[in-house]
């Protein structure tokens, strides 16, 4: 089966994303005081890039995605969809969550490089828990070819359709519909789509706030 065009809803959740990504960054960036040429120094990339990316012009990647959270210390889901009710509660009690609901409809979305798509299950910033949909198309994947990428905090994964190839340091293995599995982040990792077939699956990382999320080759890491 060959992967299928996004539905409406999707295409509705993830207008505009890159745009309001682009401008969270901006205004972190300015506030932090960091020019834009010294943040594309600090995580390896060009201020062409960069600024492609506050000016939604481009998607981050997953690798981009880490390295700038961790520069700017705050989670993944923070800095995607921005909750500042909820900012900066995370480490300060491990209160109970309230009864909550998220609709299908009104789940937030991010398009990113690289034939990924995320979408927010949840939040609650008490446990630094991000709860997501990870969606791969054919050929997408967390990292360029030949790297690793390596970030604070533990990892759950239950695929629903679709096949995902993980490498985990030495390890590698192929998930199918109704696999799971767990892992240290810090362990470098990649994961991928090698299929014809859109891969689908719920995502969970606990404590992925700050980290080292520079490239490990493929030969260093094995």
């Amino acid at each position: 089966m060959y992967a299928t065009e996004p539905d409406a809803s999707e295409a509705r959740r993830a207008t505009g994303a890159p745009a309001e990504l682009g401008q969270r960054l901006r205004a972190i960036r300015v506030a932090r005081g960091v020019g834009l040429r010294e943040l594309a120094r600090r995580i390896e990339l060009s201020p062409s890039s960069i600024s492609n990316i506050e000016t939604g012009k481009s998607c981050p990647s997953v690798r981009t995605l880490y390295a700038l959270a961790s520069e700017f210390g705050v989670t993944v889901d923070e800095f995607l969809f921005d909750v500042p009710a909820l900012r900066g509660s995370a480490g300060t009690g491990a209160q109970e969550p309230a009864l909550a609901v998220q609709r299908s409809v009104d789940r937030a979305a991010i398009q990113l490089d690289s034939g990924v798509r995320w979408e927010r299950l949840m939040f609650w910033a008490n446990e630094g828990v991000e709860f997501m949909e990870a969606i791969y198309e054919p050929g997408g994947a967390s990292s360029p070819d030949a790297s690793l990428v390596g970030h604070d905090g533990y990892e759950f994964g239950h695929v629903l359709s679709g096949t995902l190839h993980v490498v985990v340091g030495s390890q590698e293995c192929v998930l199918e519909p109704g696999d799971s599995i767990t892992f240290a982040s810090s362990t470098p990792h990649r994961l991928s789509n090698v299929g014809r077939e859109r891969a689908r699956a719920i995502w969970v990382v606990r404590g992925r706030r700050g980290t080292d999320t520079r490239d490990e080759s493929n030969e260093i890491a094995r």
